[in-house]
């Protein structure tokens, strides 16, 4: 690409970025982190018996709890409480507290741990910590200030221990249930942990994550449930050597799963890695807003899981600042159902539900109380992200789209250089998926170099997708954009003004509820065609083409009318077509208007040209070699040919003699 126009797009994306709203700036907050160094392993789960125990000392309550265990399980259980009555804990903090060197055991036997002691607000020093408080508002804390004050934010704090592991004894996460009553941010924080293993049981309600486990090398989420948050069920930052199996999440207002910030170990890399930050198989994640989300989600490799009955089921993007290891990459999709990801949520901020305190919105009857704007109905997003592969997934059911993809200018995640603007949504791969009863399976803002997809991707807009070459991979996406298409990035722009008020839901996207007419699309498409067809109408009188020209004009209407049908409909059938009737009636006043304004008849031409070329883009083939799409180019020459026609239609004045 020349240096010129590279300049020129990187401008334009700068523009873009500039005008986003400063919603879109806001995001998880974290003190500033350091990424693993790599030594570090996947723990192992440890069978021996427990080095630490913690029980409730009802003896009927627990009873009641193990009742329908299995036999052995029940003995077990048993055996274990009369040792932890004499012996044991009754907080799982005491017993943290307790940990003084790497590879203890701690068992939670069945009950409710509501963490009493760790529930008062804090005193003293504790209460006026010097630390930056952050948009959500909470403070962000050094690593030290939250050894110092380890309530402040959390109800159990893990920090600093290594080679821990945590795990419930009942036959399922739930009869083991650690429960903030969103009183603080976390249920349980593991902040620095190398080798962390928590495995069988529940974190729940709290005002931001269930299990948060921070700048740890080696951790291990194994059967447990995350729910009932305002943020996320799992959050893992800045971290390696991770695997989510097994895991639940659901009620939760952001992410079920987020794995943010995964140690960016293959950046700069092609396809092919040596290996994976995280591994995240056999989880369920359903009824959140997002199912996954993966802010510099990078190196993870996520299988075998089921994401449904959410907003979207999983998102990867490079939106959100100060978050290590942007732009997005090497994310591996595979072998995933996703699916029914159609639930509307924002029905809870429009009728005030979320302005109450989250102990009343009621989380625990289903209400979900959206953080982001994000569009229901879609299976799989990709805001910004590089090398990603999504091969042999069931996406199915999804009333918007089953994948989309777009890209993100560099500004919004905090970097001003001009060169990387348009550094995102390159190389990304769909191969092998398997689609039925989505709206459209892919939609794609047409940004990006080296993006392929299954020769069998169905309906999409584009009409027609890069094709992935199976025996070169280098040599797939047949198109190279520097900018995604203008109606496009308008409809981006817009969506993005949100903020989780019903006032912030932002009029115009259909994400948020508009449709048809109500659509900034619609709108759009509706303003340019009302100021041609008066155009058309006008330079039909005056020019006075005959037959030729009174062809064109009814062409150039028809071509209006579907511009307009097309964008309330989301139909790029309909859009391509009346791309060919607006060339058609250009092309014919072109022809006309050479005899008496050659230069003027000559540009229609040219625009009428260009119609076409916009429809072909469309229709049946991504143009190749052009840094932007001929929508761009014919756009921008219409604004010029609409100032240049009403010049024409203009009267002229005779000059009357002295």
């Amino acid at each position: 690409m020349p240096p010129t126009f590279r300049r020129i797009a990187t401008l334009v994306a700068l523009t873009f970025g500039l005008l986003l709203p400063a919603a879109a700036a806001l995001a998880h907050e974290e003190r500033p982190v350091t990424l693993p160094d790599g030594s570090g392993t996947v723990p192992a789960l440890r069978s021996a018996e427990p080095d630490l125990l913690v029980c409730k000392a009802d003896k009927s309550d627990f009873e009641r709890r193990i009742a329908a265990f299995p036999a052995d399980l029940k003995q077990r259980n048993l055996d274990l409480f009369a040792k932890c009555q004499a012996t044991g804990s009754r907080h799982l903090q005491e017993a943290v507290d307790k940990v003084d060197k790497p590879g203890m055991t701690i068992a939670i036997l069945p009950g409710l741990y509501q963490e009493e002691p760790s529930q008062p607000q804090p005193t003293g020093d504790c209460a006026k910590l010097p630390a930056r408080w952050s948009s959500w508002g909470y403070q962000i804390l050094t690593f030290e200030q939250q050894q110092a004050c380890p309530h402040n934010q959390n109800l159990v704090a893990v920090l600093g221990k290594k080679d821990l592991q945590i795990e419930g004894t009942g036959a399922a996460p739930l009869d083991v249930v650690i429960d903030a009553q969103y009183r603080k941010l976390n249920a349980v924080r593991a902040d620095r942990t190398d080798g962390i293993y928590f495995r069988n049981f529940t974190a729940q309600r709290t005002t931001f994550n269930g299990l948060y486990v921070l700048e740890s090398d080696g951790f291990v989420i194994d059967r447990v449930l995350g729910r009932w948050t305002d943020e996320y069920g799992f959050l893992t930052f800045a971290s390696d050597h991770g695997l989510y199996t097994d895991c639940e999440a659901y009620g939760n207002g952001d992410g079920g799963l987020y794995p943010g910030s995964a140690s960016n170990l293959n950046d700069g890399k092609g396809h092919d890695v040596p290996r994976y930050a995280i591994e995240i198989k056999g989880c369920r994640s359903h009824d959140n807003a997002l199912g996954y989300s993966g802010t510099a989600g990078d190196s993870m490799w996520v299988h075998d899981n089921e994401f449904y009955d959410n907003m979207v089921g999983a998102t990867m993007d490079s939106l959100w600042p100060s978050h290590p290891g942007l732009p997005q990459n090497h994310a591996k999709f595979e072998n995933n159902k996703i699916y029914n990801n159609n639930r509307d949520y924002y029905t809870f901020t429009r009728d005030g539900t979320c302005k109450k305190p989250p102990a009343e919105r009621g989380y625990e009857k289903g209400v979900v109380c959206p953080q982001v704007g994000i569009p229901p109905g879609t299976g799989l997003l990709v805001a910004g992200g590089n090398y990603n592969i999504f091969r042999n997934n069931n996406v199915t059911g999804h009333k918007r789209a089953g994948f989309q993809l777009f890209g993100v200018p560099a500004f919004i995640r905090g970097e001003s250089a001009l060169a990387k603007q348009a550094d995102t949504s390159n190389f990304n791969r769909y191969e092998g998926n398997r689609f039925d009863g989505n709206g459209i399976n892919v939609w794609w803002d047409g940004q990006g170099t080296g993006n392929c997809w299954q020769g069998d991707a169905g309906a999409s807009t584009p009409r027609v997708l890069p094709a992935c070459a199976a025996r070169a991979p280098e040599l797939s996406g047949g198109s190279s954009r520097w900018l995604a298409e203008p109606v496009k990035i308008a409809k981006l722009y817009l969506c993005a003004d949100f903020s989780a008020t019903p006032q912030g839901l932002p009029a115009g996207c259909d994400w948020f509820g508009a449709a048809g007419f109500g659509k900034v699309e619609t709108q759009l498409a509706l303003g340019g065609s009302l100021v041609l067809a008066l155009i058309a109408l006008l330079l039909w009188r005056r020019l006075r083409g005959g037959w030729l020209l009174a062809l064109g004009t009814v062409d150039g209407l028809i071509g209006l009318v579907l511009d307009v049908w097309g964008a309330a409909a989301d139909s790029t059938l309909i859009a391509g077509i009346a791309l060919v009737f607006i060339g058609a009636w250009l092309l014919c006043v072109g022809a006309v208007a050479r005899g008496a304004r050659p230069v003027f008849g000559w540009f229609t031409v040219l625009l009428g040209f260009l119609a076409l070329a916009d429809a072909f883009d469309r229709l049946v083939h991504l143009i190749p070699l052009i840094p932007v799409g001929p929508g761009w180019i014919r756009g921008l020459l219409t604004g010029i040919w609409v100032l240049w026609a009403v010049v024409v239609l203009a009267p002229r004045r005779r000059l009357e003699p002295a």
